[in-house]
């Protein structure tokens, strides 16, 4: 590159003798943005404020009547009814019960399911029998009314089937005897109007209703495996925080050991992934039912039934043995580069050594990001809730009311009633007509956007923290000495007071694409069984694109934190000075910065790895010490997920100081060699160390040619430089 190309990227940095790292005196920067942010914050409390007073969770946990009533719920007339108990199951195989979720009989909460046959007919002729039949009943029921008047108003079921509670909900007991279907151990069943039915005609109500209620089945199991591991859970998160504070301390000594140490157990731990999914691949041979493919078994809600195949051990092999085969690759095309790598990672671990309270900084931020993230799932929870009971007409029979809205308190006595007079006033969902649930979707989606919003303001304002905790460590001339007493602190506040819009301008563009993207899996999600190859790829190709974009708009803005803890310049300012500076210095960057990402990238795979293994083997109950000690649970991949997330977010946390020490002092490295040359009236503020790491080698970066010319570069630069102070 020439030196009349050089503003193609900006100016180099003069030299400025009154420059001593981070400057002090510094203004607020982005105001607007900050003004912005701060009336966004005041409007999601009030959003949040507004969900919780129209919010109801309980309809969530506990299952609703046709009154829209909840049953089970302490405090209330129904606090001793748990179960939901349906009039006629068989009018659940209805297809509307998949477009409505609300099968179209009358439901009531009982005190426990029916355990025997029994007819309204039959049981009308005995008083014991009808006692206990009435429990199954509306209230308002005496002995004195006949049969067809409680038919006719719908006060009791026609019949009883013995039934078992599942999902707080009663369902036939259904079995099976010499291959055919049973409840209650007989093969057909009374339904109360003298006919006899196959005890298989209930079949298809109960597998409607449990389409209904499968989500809800499958998260309430996955609630009890919490409720039942969360303390063992606690600990492996524990563990790995101690590991990665251990592996962090040890690489702060140890850096070129412990690089190694990591680089080996890595390929030792994938290793052992690859023999253990081979072992219980080969274990599973000639086992019934091992050879079904992942096609043929389709979707299932236990995921422990794909464990049981040989084609999900193999599919595991492949994969870990492509990651193995990568990274071996990589570290043989990257050996040199290592080396070099390593030696940064040593000069990252002397800035550390002088600000060791960066080493804990990741745990305010996880408070942080916990408060965002438990305020945006409370919010949604209240927001999903805050419908009103919605009551419709539901008949047998042909009527032109069917399907309409009602009011239940005086539908006996309506003109729909008169006109339809088989039809009922049931609950059929939660909704609305009002201004605010008419804009609850706008509602959820403001909760989503500042979600976002914040969550990167939090990240952005540890990445600006620990950038001008760092800065302050290389612009130190004299290491510690020139040093602030507290540097975390000190960037700390000068983050929150001078450039809270500068945070809130680069979180507000983060947020944004990613909401695009959000849109864009949604839009995906509801054309999957509409569209067309076209659509398909061209929705393929946005979300490519916008996640090519999150990335660079992050690199961006990381980079751009940097310059504004040194600088305390606006945003775009310091982004285009970032992205000058290392487009001015590409080769270093490449070459060093993106190969001590990867080393860092490894230590994490490593801790998550071990925790990994560690959790497996606990919550299986693979090793016998174990079987004892661990819980019963579902779905043991539940606690075993969850820690694996958990410690792949913590050892992230942990080594994310180091990845913020490397890039901020390869980007101070790139201005200290733009503004001194080295000299006695202009020293480099780089230790010797660090200037032959990132020096050394030089010409094996670049073609001679091209080392040559950034040689000329660097010397020709420096009188050019001279000349300009002198004249000043």
């Amino acid at each position: 590159m020439d030196l009349e190309e050089k503003p193609k990227y900006g100016e180099p940095r003069k030299y400025d003798p009154t420059f001593k790292g981070p400057i002090q005196n510094r203004g607020c920067t982005d105001i607007v943005c900050c003004i912005l942010f701060i009336i966004a914050i005041l409007g999601y409390f009030a959003v949040g404020i507004l969900a919780w007073s129209q919010g109801d969770p309980r309809k969530v946990i506990y299952p609703t009547d046709s009154r829209g009533q909840f049953c089970g719920q302490a405090g209330t007339p129904l606090e001793k009814k748990p179960l939901l108990f349906y009039f006629n199951i068989m009018k659940c195989a209805s297809p509307m019960v998949l477009l409505e979720f609300q099968c179209p009989t009358t439901q009531m909460c009982v005190e426990k399911c029916p355990e025997k046959f029994m007819t309204l007919i039959k049981a009308y002729s005995n008083k014991n029998d009808f006692d206990y039949y009435k429990q199954f009943c509306k209230d308002g029921v005496t002995n004195t009314m006949g049969v067809p008047d409680i038919l006719k108003y719908g006060l009791c079921p026609a019949m009883l089937t013995p039934s078992k509670p599942f999902t707080r909900r009663c369902f036939p007991a259904l079995g099976k005897q010499g291959g055919v279907i049973t409840v209650g151990n007989n093969s057909h069943f009374d339904d109360g109007s003298g006919k006899m039915r196959d005890a298989k005609d209930l079949m298809d109500g109960v597998k409607n209703a449990t389409v209904v209620i499968e989500a809800r089945q499958v998260v309430m199991k996955i609630f009890e495996d919490y409720t039942q591991s969360w303390y063992w859970i606690l600990i492996g998160l524990v563990i790995a925080m101690l590991t990665s504070l251990l592996f962090i301390v040890l690489l702060r000594f140890l850096a070129g050991i412990m690089v190694w140490v990591m680089i080996v157990l890595v390929i030792l731990v994938i290793g052992y992934g690859i023999v253990h999914c081979y072992i219980e691949y080969a274990a599973l041979k000639g086992e019934p039912g091992a050879d079904v493919t992942l096609q043929d078994l389709g979707f299932q809600t236990d995921f422990t039934v794909y464990l049981q195949i040989r084609q999900t051990w193999l599919a595991f092999m492949i994969i870990l043995a492509i990651v193995e085969l990568i990274i071996i690759l990589l570290l043989i095309f990257l050996r040199k580069r290592i080396l070099i790598a390593i030696a940064l990672i040593k000069e990252a671990s002397r800035a550390i050594g002088h600000v060791m309270s960066s080493l804990f900084y990741p745990l305010f931020t996880f408070l942080l990001l916990a408060m965002v993230i438990a305020y945006w799932a409370v919010t949604a929870v209240f927001l999903s809730t805050s419908n009103e009971p919605i009551y419709k007409v539901f008949n047998e029979t042909a009527c032109e009311h069917s399907r309409q809205t009602c009011d239940p308190a005086n539908y006996t006595t309506s003109s729909m009633k008169k006109e339809c007079p088989d039809s009922e006033c049931l609950f059929a969902f939660y909704g609305g007509e009002t201004v605010y649930h008419k804009y609850l979707i706008g509602l959820q989606f403001y909760n989503v956007f500042l979600f976002f919003w914040c969550a990167n303001f939090v990240t952005a304002l540890g990445q600006m923290t620990l950038a001008g905790a760092f800065a302050s460590y290389y612009w130190a001339f004299v290491k510690p000495d020139d040093m602030p007493a507290f540097p975390v602190f000190s960037a700390l506040g000068r983050s929150l007071r001078y450039h809270t819009g500068t945070l809130a301008f680069g979180s507000l563009i983060l947020a944004i694409i990613q909401i695009i993207r959000v849109l864009l899996e949604y839009l995906d999600h509801k054309l999957k069984g509409a569209q067309n190859k076209c659509t398909k790829f061209l929705l393929c190709c946005l979300k490519c694109c916008f996640w090519c974009l999150e990335k660079f708009i992050k690199f961006i803005n990381r980079n751009a934190y940097i310059m504004v803890a040194i600088y305390g310049k606006n945003f775009c300012t310091s982004a285009r000075d970032a992205f000058f500076l290392l487009m001015r210095n590409m080769i270093r960057v490449a070459v060093l910065d993106k190969v001590t990402d990867f080393l860092l990238f490894l230590g994490k795979l490593l801790i998550v790895g071990l925790v990994g293994i560690f959790a497996f083997f606990f919550f299986s109950g693979k090793v016998k010490a174990f079987e004892s000690t661990a819980p019963h649970l579902h779905y043991y991949w539940v606690p075993i997920l969850t820690v694996v997330i958990g410690s792949y977010l913590i050892a992230h946390g942990f080594f994310s100081v180091y990845a913020m020490c490397v890039d901020t002092l390869f980007l101070c490295f790139c201005e200290d060699l733009e503004r001194n040359d080295g000299s006695a009236a202009r020293p480099y503020y780089m230790s010797s160390t660090l200037h032959e790491i990132l020096w050394k080698n030089k010409a094996e970066d670049l073609p001679s040619s091209s080392a040559q010319r950034q040689d000329d570069e660097d010397i020709q630069l420096k009188p050019k430089q001279a000349e300009e102070e002198d004249a000043t």
